[in-house]
């Protein structure tokens, strides 16, 4: 059917005129701005709500006809990956644009105890810049066009493959197979990448301090210093290989 007088309003909804009467489509909220009252669909509204269901009212020239009732199937790896989280000391947040009843009923199916709901496109990139403004140390996952910047503004920006073009533009990682666990694996190989180069940078030194100063006393031989160099060398490399054994 053609619309005519079509809007869209990010985080709210849709209005537009087919066969010259008001449509307006949207959240509960959405239609309380255009006064219009939903009434009794706002028990089958909560009803899908408590589901972890995005209920949208819909409303004919001011007057409420029905529902549409939808819902994001959750990962079967997402629950794993924020109890890995957790092992490795990362609160998890989630920020999301539903309603605050559907978001904590998906927040309990995740094991997510801290939930920010009815957050609107715009106010996303605002909660993560105000959690590093109070020191903390911000990766966000996100896979839409409005998470684009979130995902710039967060200190790692880890982006599904999944989602969209906009959004892995602005990450640092993009999770080729969008598998939510990958993420944990990604900073579990970035926390031991970090560990191979302190222990490296240690023996390299150790080498050094041990060495220079016998060399400069004429106690250390050339060969025997060229060979403890090539130890040196050798030792480093062979540490850094371990890193395969994590794949």
């Amino acid at each position: 059917l053609p619309v005519s007088d079509f809007v869209a309003e990010a985080g709210g909804g849709v209005r537009g005129r087919v066969k010259n009467k008001l449509v307006v489509i949207g959240t509960v909220g959405y239609l309380g701005k255009k006064g219009i009252e939903i009434g009794a669909l706002n028990t089958e509204i909560e009803s899908r709500q408590e589901m972890g269901e995005t209920a949208f009212a819909v409303s004919i020239d001011n007057q409420p006809v029905g529902i549409i009732s939808v819902a994001d199937i959750v990962k079967p790896q997402a629950k794993q990956a924020v109890a890995e989280l957790n092992k490795l000391g990362i609160v998890s947040v989630m920020l999301s644009g539903d309603s605050k009843r559907t978001a904590e009923a998906v927040a309990r199916e995740l094991g997510i105890n801290q939930v920010v709901a009815e957050v609107l496109p715009q106010d996303k990139v605002a909660k993560v810049a105000a959690l590093q403004a109070q020191g903390k140390i911000i990766a966000f996952i996100g896979d839409g066009i409005n998470d684009a910047p979130a995902l710039a503004q967060a200190d790692l920006g880890i982006a599904m493959g999944s989602g969209t073009d906009v959004a892995m533009e602005a990450g640092n990682i993009v999770l080729v197979q969008g598998n939510p666990f990958k993420a944990v694996e990604a900073i579990r190989l970035s926390k031991k990448t970090f560990r191979t180069i302190q222990q490296n940078l240690f023996w390299a030194f150790a080498y050094n301090v041990a060495a220079i100063p016998l060399a400069a006393l004429g106690l250390l031989s050339p060969m025997i210093a060229a060979a403890a160099m090539a130890f040196s060398s050798v030792s480093v490399v062979s540490n850094s290989l371990r890193i395969r054994r994590f794949f």
